[in-house]
């Protein structure tokens, strides 16, 4: 498998990494993780906007230019004769020395990797997944938004978990609450649900990843034919219970229908019909036909 670093590609055992870089030793880097659909990339600018806003706050120093960062993606796509990807794009802080900084970090690192997107079986979207209430709670951002750091221990503890729940469906997927009870997130997506023709998620307030296919969600929505309203705010496990639709979404599986839910105790309760209900239909309907833009 070849690999992109620092604007060239090379093979995977050529790339080295300083034991120096900040971050492998204090997690200083975030990365974003995108598909294509054609062979571009979709909604490439948000996501480099949102790493970019990321370094800043970081103080690592990096340019990010969107026709650079296409071309280098097609190259490397096409080397690894991939006609899809599944991309993630790493930023680390660079070497430094032992020790917290103070000041900027003038030369990062930038890491581009792409595997062969995950086969989606049709009837997922249909039949949908569980999704299984964790005791592992949602730890709360290192700053004032949630970055989509390199800390990602939060997350395998909750994957951890979520693996060794007995009796949970292949596939499903955990939720983590807050330390205050409030829904969060689950352990790769953003969380939605609908109650009334009214769609709710949990507010970025309560701690959670901006996720970039969750804006473009709420966006869509104001778009539909019933032009559904979307409230964001501090949502407990027993809103959720109510719902006629869940369902949870990320950047590589898109809007994927909850039709169980499961909570620590290990009672389920099916979602609706059991099955993918009419708004979540009509948003993967029209977020597929935003993807051909």
């Amino acid at each position: 498998m070849k690999i992109g670093w620092n604007g060239k590609i090379m093979r995977q055992e050529e790339a080295v990494i300083s034991v120096y870089d900040h971050g492998f030793l204090y997690g200083m880097g975030l990365f974003e993780t995108f598909r294509t659909y054609e062979g571009e990339p979709y909604l490439l600018e948000r996501h480099l906007s949102r790493l970019s806003a990321g370094c800043e706050s970081l103080g690592i120093r990096c340019r990010l230019d969107a026709a650079e960062l296409r071309s280098w993606l097609r190259e490397l796509m096409a080397v690894n004769e991939l006609p899809e990807a599944y991309v993630r794009l790493t930023i680390t802080a660079g070497e430094g020395v032992l020790g917290l900084p103070a000041g900027d970090y003038e030369q990062p690192n930038m890491l581009l990797l792409v595997k062969a997107l995950p086969a989606a079986s049709p009837s997922l979207y249909v039949e949908g997944r569980e999704l299984v209430q964790l005791r592992t709670r949602r730890n709360t951002p290192e700053g004032e938004v949630r970055l989509k750091s390199l800390h990602y221990m939060n997350n395998i503890i909750a994957k951890r978990e979520l693996a060794a729940t007995g009796g949970a469906a292949p596939g499903a997927e955990g939720l983590m609450l807050t330390r205050e009870g409030w829904l969060a997130e689950g352990i790769v997506s953003n969380l939605f649900f609908a109650c009334g023709g009214v769609l709710y998620t949990p507010s970025i307030e309560t701690g959670i990843l901006p996720g970039i296919t969750r804006g473009r969600v709420i966006e869509l929505a104001a778009g539909l034919p019933a032009a559904t309203a979307v409230k964001e705010g501090f949502y407990t496990w027993s809103d959720l219970q109510e719902a006629d639709e869940v369902w949870v979404t990320n950047s590589i599986q898109e809007l994927v229908p909850v039709t169980t839910i499961r909570d620590e105790s290990g009672r389920c309760r099916r979602v609706g019909n059991g099955q993918s209900g009419p708004i979540t239909r009509e948003l993967l309907s029209a977020y597929r036909e935003d993807t051909k833009r």
